[in-house]
């Protein structure tokens, strides 16, 4: 009973990819993400995978002249940046040796940073500057980690930390179902048609974050930064068992 659990977490991050595989991973990390960004927002005042209001407030607040709030702007985006960069260099660098566990890798460092949120985040926030959170640069980190992560793992398909795009596709999709044929007899190509099952994947992403979202603000309001430790714990489930046949 306990192999067939620990082979499907195996699959979800091994270097084979399928759509199934792709869409299960996928809605685990919109999960963690909703969870992370909600609860994030009770640490730190800011959504933190949320790069367009990022750097539309560098721009509102260039304008208006208030330089702590830019440099807290900029700092963010190049925090998010080089989480993103950590896991493509990562990523890259599993693939030339080889190895099995090139998606693990960089997950599994989620994890642990997720872990050290979780059980440093008081410590680091008590130890910010006035003009710049440490908890909200280690929180832009991990998003941009995880970011990249499903976008090559699902070749730019899934995106997890981010939902105007999803929504939008959704939207497209409910469009086209709503749509009147009015001549039932043409040809396909000439039909508009929802791609049902695009509809079904969009909509079980952006679900999935709104659960995480909801767990994550609870979790946050009553068991404050330590709650980011159930998180860490699915995250090293989905990496652990590459990195032990690697090692």
């Amino acid at each position: 009973m306990t192999v067939m659990p620990l082979h499907y977490l195996r699959t979800l991050t091994a270097p084979e990819r399928t759509d199934s595989n792709n869409l299960h991973l996928g809605i685990t990390l919109c999960f963690v993400a909703g969870a992370t960004n909600a609860g994030g927002f009770l640490a730190v005042g800011q959504y933190t995978s949320h790069m367009t209001g990022i750097l539309s407030g560098l721009a509102d607040n260039w304008v208006l002249g208030k330089p702590s709030l830019i440099i807290a702007a900029v700092a963010s985006l190049l925090m998010f940046m080089a989480g993103a960069i950590a896991s493509t260099l990562l990523i890259n660098w599993a693939r030339r040796r080889g190895s099995r566990s090139l998606y693990a890798e960089p997950l599994m460092l989620e994890a642990l940073l997720l872990l050290c949120f979780g059980l440093l985040g008081g410590q680091l926030d008590s130890h910010s500057g006035s003009l710049i959170s440490l908890t909200m640069l280690l929180l832009c980190f991990i998003m941009g980690l995880q970011n990249a992560i499903i976008t090559k793992i699902s070749k730019a398909v899934i995106r997890t930390t981010h939902l105007t795009g999803l929504i939008t596709d959704i939207s497209i999709e409910l469009g086209r179902l709503f749509y009147w044929n009015r001549n039932p007899g043409a040809s396909a190509h000439i039909k508009v048609l929802c791609d049902r099952k695009h509809l079904k994947v969009q909509s079980s992403l952006v679900m999935a974050f709104f659960c995480g979202a909801v767990l994550g603000a609870y979790g946050f309001s009553h068991l404050g930064f330590s709650s980011t430790i159930f998180l860490a714990f699915i995250l090293a489930l989905l990496a652990i068992g590459p990195l032990i046949k690697d090692f």
